[in-house]
């Protein structure tokens, strides 16, 4: 069991976005098990792999009582909305409503490489959308209406978390294929 710690609000790894996933292998499976572990301690409904400073298209989630994970997402989103209580690992303690669509079809890969096509809707559907949102470089504040954007980034700025020294992250000297920052 390997718990990592969680990128906060202000970490630069949080805004670029992440590259696909080429290798599947120990490592990835690794990383999913980390990922899981740290959503699962932490507690969450979901937890990308940007928010551990991994920096692939790689997310896992937990809703009504089933993890899963899902590699290189593609989503098919449906017309209808729903709007809903939304927070997020990296920004604690801080929720607001978000609008997201009613259901989603992802599709994308396991840990093995193997295809796999995921449909949620409700919470499941959200958990999918803000984790994949997590892969571009975007927060859920992003989405937010102006004025409760403006509400949510004073509520940052007023918390005990915000400007805490962040990871010291070290730069390999030698090749990381594509795995470094």
């Amino acid at each position: 069991m390997a718990i990592r710690p969680i990128r906060l609000f202000g970490d630069p790894i949080l805004r670029k976005p992440a590259i696909e996933v080429v290798d599947f292998d120990a490592e990835l499976r690794q990383l999913v098990t980390d990922l899981t572990d740290t959503m699962l301690a932490a507690p969450g409904a979901g937890l990308a792999a940007p928010q551990i400073g991994v920096g692939l298209r790689v997310f896992t989630w937990y809703v009504e009582g089933e993890a899963g994970h899902l590699i290189n997402p593609q989503l098919r989103l449906s017309e209808e909305i729903q709007d809903g209580p939304e927070g997020c690992l990296s920004l604690p303690e801080l929720t607001y409503d978000c609008r997201r669509a009613l259901s989603v079809v992802a599709s994308g890969f396991n840990m093995h490489g193997d295809p796999v096509t995921i449909e949620g809707s409700e919470l499941l559907a959200r958990a999918i959308q803000h984790e994949t949102d997590h892969l571009d470089g975007i927060l859920f504040i992003d989405r937010l209406d102006p004025e409760a954007r403006k509400a949510a980034m004073r509520e940052i700025r007023e918390s005990e978390w915000f400007g805490l020294e962040r990871p010291t992250i070290k730069v390999s000297p030698h090749a990381t294929g594509g795995f470094g920052l």
